[in-house]
């Protein structure tokens, strides 16, 4: 196994998180590319695993706290680290230590880079980006919010834990329409698929006039800030759940259901 920095050699891979094979990571545009050129200066740092046939099975991203979705001093903060376990495509390279000799890298990395400590979310459910897998390698809880744990790891004794960016204010609403608001920040292609989806349902001609759709760019400081939301939907003002991505299909009947009260569209989808 070999640990790497991304090139322009693996850049279209690593854009679309190793899943090249997947027609559905294409179907989220080209948002994490934009974010890329955008963050690559900001001193975002991806590192690669390869195996001994050099192929690409995992990938860790990290950059500064000051442009993540928690505040803290001195400290990196992990947007994910992914060993690609599909059968499709590049196969699975799951179990064979890559998750632990990226997580391993990026620490050294970051302590050479200054930091004081580096941070990462996890999940309280068992999916991607397990709590717990982070607590196995020396983290702690930071702090928690609904079933995302912020994880630290300290290198020096002057560090500070970190504390997530909570939730300021609700998406406004349009009168006589259903209120499609999209946070999208870029880093993951999940939630841009997401963005992708609701603007295609909310553009459906059966809506015409009933639907409004707004997107908000969260890679803006300013406005993650304000908001205090780096990636979400809404559908009025009720959060629909994202992870996983919701089916095209059920984005659209959640539309069709609050634009039922100002008007019923046919219960056909439309493409």
């Amino acid at each position: 196994m070999n640990i790497v920095d991304l090139d322009e050699h693996h850049l279209s891979l690593y854009l679309v998180c190793l899943e090249d094979w997947s027609d559905e990571i294409k179907e989220a545009g080209h948002r994490k590319e934009l974010w890329y050129h955008q963050m690559k200066d900001k001193g975002l740092r991806v590192k690669l695993a390869l195996d001994d046939q050099g192929a690409v099975g995992g990938m860790i991203q990290y950059v500064p706290i000051e442009y993540s979705a928690a505040e803290g001093t001195g400290l990196y903060f992990i947007n994910c680290i992914w060993v690609h376990g599909h059968k499709q495509g590049r196969g699975n390279f799951q179990h064979r230590g890559m998750g632990k000799a990226l997580l391993e890298a990026a620490q050294v990395d970051a302590q050479e880079l200054g930091a004081k400590g580096i941070a990462a979310w996890g999940l309280l459910i068992p999916a991607f980006m397990r709590a717990s897998w982070f607590k196995k390698h020396g983290y702690r809880v930071a702090d928690r919010q609904g079933i995302q744990s912020l994880l630290w790891k300290s290198f020096s004794v002057d560090a500070n834990p970190p504390k997530w960016i909570r939730q300021k204010e609700k998406p406004q609403l349009e009168p006589n329409t259903v209120t499609v608001t999209a946070f999208c920040n870029g880093w993951c292609p999940a939630q841009n698929l997401v963005v992708e989806r609701a603007k295609r349902a909310a553009s459906d001609p059966q809506f015409a006039n009933k639907v409004t759709f707004r997107e908000i760019n969260t890679s803006d400081r300013e406005e993650f800030l304000r908001w205090g939301i780096s990636d979400g939907l809404f559908i009025n003002r009720k959060q629909v759940r994202t992870g996983p991505p919701p089916r095209y299909e059920k984005i659209w009947d959640l539309i069709r259901k609050q634009a039922k009260k100002i008007g019923t569209p046919s219960t056909a989808y439309g493409k």
